[in-house]
Parts: C-alpha cells; structure tokens; sequence
C-alpha cells in the first residue's frame, strides 16, 4: 500500500470522525439540515446547501459548517446521491462548489421524514460541548520583514 493511499484512508477516517462528531454536538440542527434537504430534493428532484441554509435557522454561535453532516446519512442509506458541483449562491461562501444532490429513493425519503420528525429546541441537550472544525487550522501571522515588497 502506497503512502499516497494511506494518507487517503486516514483523511478518510478523520473526515468520517469529524462528521460524526457534528451530526453529535448539533444533532437537533443536522436533523432538521436532512429533513430540509429531503424536503427540497421531493420538490425539486435536486438540492444542495444552499437550500438547506434557507429553511434552517441557526442561533448564534452555532457554526452553519454543521450542515456538512448533512447529506452523509442519508446517502449511505441510498435514499440520495451526489451528482456534481454548481458554485455556491450565498454570497458569503464566495462562489465555492457546493454538492448537488438528487433523489434516488422517494418511497425512503418519505418513510425518513416520517420516522424522523422535528423537534422543538432542547438547547442544553444540543450545545454540549464545543462544535470544533470539520478541517481545524490556525492563521498565521507574517512578519512584516517578510511580506512582498517589503522595503530591506
């Protein structure tokens, strides 16, 4: 096995852990993240993010980057697929590809919202613990000797 592969498989996993710890930490929110985009994809045939940040309102200090456990449930059960990348339409999210999913099973899709229904806000039950990034990263700051063009 090559080193690239197991970067890949570790990646893999860590990406795997981190949107299993949102769907956990935001569970009430990621919820109603699936029922919207369930809900978008039997009108539309067709969703993505941006559907699901129209119809679902956060509180402050819940970071909207908990929608990325979105999809992925609902794809391992076969009930939604991805289908490509259209550029984002918020304007905050700087054009940045977005998925695009597509229905694969309504019958599945409608039991899921049934055997899933909202639930009123319980925010003690769904604030334990810190959110924390899907990709976490720390900036940097350039020392001013070092920028382009900096005089000598």
């Amino acid at each position: 096995m090559s080193a690239q592969s197991l970067n890949q498989a570790d990646g893999d996993r860590r990406k795997a852990e981190a949107i299993a710890l949102l769907a956990d930490r935001r569970e009430l929110y990621v919820l109603r993240g699936r029922r919207a985009l369930l809900s978008a994809l039997l009108a539309t045939g067709q969703a993505t993010a941006d559907d699901v940040r129209d119809v679902v309102e956060l509180p402050n200090g819940i970071n909207p980057k908990c929608f990325g456990a979105v999809p992925s449930a609902l794809a391992r059960e076969g009930i939604i697929r991805r289908v490509g990348y259209v550029p984002a339409r918020r304007p905050d999210a700087h054009a940045r590809p977005v998925s695009v999913w597509a229905l694969v099973d309504r019958d599945a899709a409608m039991r899921w919202l049934a055997d899933h229904p909202d639930r009123p806000d319980d925010q003690a039950a769904d604030q334990d613990g810190p959110q924390r990034l899907l990709f976490p990263y720390q900036e940097t700051a350039t020392p001013a000797g070092l920028t382009a063009g900096a005089a000598e």
